[in-house]
């Protein structure tokens, strides 16, 4: 793969980032005695960190500076790098990889304890109980319904594959309007979702923050929805969000159930949090673990090693 580095390239300074960085940093240290690693709170890093570091791991850019230092290879300890790639400071120069964990067990159980909440009206049936209200109403099965799944690797495959198993016809929608899985009915491209959506009975997003994706859901899209329920656990950029509201009073959508936002965390004024139709959750779909995200580093640090590119190198053009 093309990239301004000049390989071999192994870092042996490595600094970590982030929540986590405490337990990140000591599996790198019993897993590789041989690197030098330090770790720091985002707030807490230096700028003299980032000087003496050949590698950050974190899962977004260190706030306390505007620029990377020596860094020469920053390693996103999540799947998602739009927060790399949209920093300025990121030098195009610096390698940019990612983590090799799968979300796409822990994002599909999302997804579905989603369908079944809208499906069977429990944020509804709450409200009664806490309102002690005997509120008996018709409740529609989840098996024949349709869902329109935007993005189709390993994510929109474990969600395929659930809703699937619960009886739903599935339609994927991606960038090459391809794939060989047996979950999906058929695959379009991206062109074809405004045609598509308005058979939906669940529009479920996957789908990173990329130049192409950004805006995809458009209030134009959203206006051809009949009624559809609509799941987001990609990124808030691909959703016109602004849209959102209108899009739930004029019945375009049914419901939402929102776990990613433009601006995180969703702002106290947003009308989302009191909507009665909506589901919000603080981007906890797919979260990142210590040992998947030491596996990424390490599984790169060791191609790296050998003077062979990861097979987990951002491609920056496609954002992913």
């Amino acid at each position: 793969m093309p990239h301004p580095l000049t390989l071999p390239f192994a870092p042996r300074r490595i600094l970590v980032g982030g929540q986590d960085h405490v337990a990140i940093a000591e599996s790198i240290r019993q897993a590789r005695p041989d690197l030098e690693v330090r770790n720091a709170a985002p707030a807490q890093i230096t700028a003299a960190d980032l000087e003496w570091a050949e590698c950050f791991v974190g899962f977004r850019p260190p706030r306390s500076t505007q620029a990377m230092g020596n860094v020469r290879w920053v390693h996103s300890t999540g799947a998602g790098v739009d927060a790399w790639l949209n920093d300025p400071a990121l030098d195009p120069a610096v390698l940019l990889t990612r983590s090799a964990e799968s979300f796409g067990p822990m994002i599909a159980e999302w997804a579905v304890a989603r369908v079944f909440a809208i499906q069977q009206q429990l944020p509804s049936l709450m409200r009664a109980q806490q309102a002690h209200e005997w509120a008996p109403r018709d409740i529609a099965q989840v098996a024949g319904t349709r869902a329109l799944l935007l993005g189709t690797g390993d994510i929109g495959r474990a969600i395929a594959t659930a809703l699937r198993a619960l009886g739903c016809e599935v339609i994927g929608v991606s960038r090459s309007g391809q794939s060989t899985h047996a979950a999906f009915t058929r695959v379009h491209t991206t062109d074809a979702l405004p045609s598509l959506v308005g058979d939906a009975d669940w529009i479920i997003s996957s789908l990173p923050d990329t130049p192409d994706t950004r805006g995809l859901v458009s209030r134009d899209v959203l206006s051809r929805c009949r009624g559809a329920a609509l799941l987001n656990a990609g990124r808030g950029a691909v959703v016109e969000e602004a849209a959102l509201p209108e899009a739930l009073e004029r019945g375009w959508l049914r419901a939402a159930a929102l776990d990613v936002f433009v601006r995180e965390p969703l702002p106290v004024g947003s009308p989302l949090w009191d909507d009665p139709r909506v589901i919000v959750s603080p981007h906890i779909s797919g979260l990142t673990t210590t040992a998947g995200a030491v596996a990424g580093f390490l599984e790169c640090a060791e191609a790296l090693g050998r003077g062979e590119w990861p097979r987990w190198v951002v491609d920056r053009e496609r954002g992913y």
